[in-house]
């Protein structure tokens, strides 16, 4: 028995080359085999250290690497909120406007990173990136008015 293709039959390379000459039995092999590799990226939310966080395989299954990226969310919000306390202001000079417009870039880029990150949809990462935020938000803002902070009936205005 001759199991030899004839010459003019074409063998489908990949999913996509399957699609396009008809073989949807190919194209569909593909695509599991494309979804059978180890991937650690969710589309829902979840707990866990195994995750991808920005880049292809970090941080993997490494406990230590997912502290690490923990850590780099958490101080990327506070960075975040640190370059946001000089947004406002007059700036009477080009080279002020110029400074103030380089920190502003910068904040925002590092804002898109961390926002990327929480896309990872990992809860952890989530909570970093909110709690960077928070005490960013804390350290940078400044103090409350006085009068806003307290019990204004109870004597207790002023006091935080």
């Amino acid at each position: 028995m001759d199991h030899s293709l004839p010459s003019d039959m074409h063998i489908p390379t990949s999913a996509a080359d399957s699609v396009v000459t008809g073989d949807v039995a190919a194209a569909a092999m593909g695509r599991q085999a494309a979804q059978s590799r180890s991937s650690y990226t969710h589309m829902t939310f979840y707990w866990g250290k195994d995750s991808e966080i920005l880049f292809a395989g970090w941080p993997g299954t490494s406990t230590g690497m997912y502290a690490l990226a923990t850590l780099l969310v958490f101080s990327s919000a506070v960075i975040v909120e640190w370059l946001g306390r000089s947004g406002s202001g007059d700036f009477s000079c080009r080279r002020q406007k110029s400074r103030a417009a380089a920190a502003y870039a910068l904040r925002v880029a590092v804002a898109y990173i961390v926002m990327l990150a929480v896309m990872s949809f990992n809860v952890g990462i989530l909570v970093a990136a909110v709690a960077g935020h928070v005490i960013g938000y804390m350290w940078f803002a400044g103090a409350p008015a006085a009068g806003r902070c307290g019990d204004e009936e109870g004597g207790k205005a002023g006091r935080c």
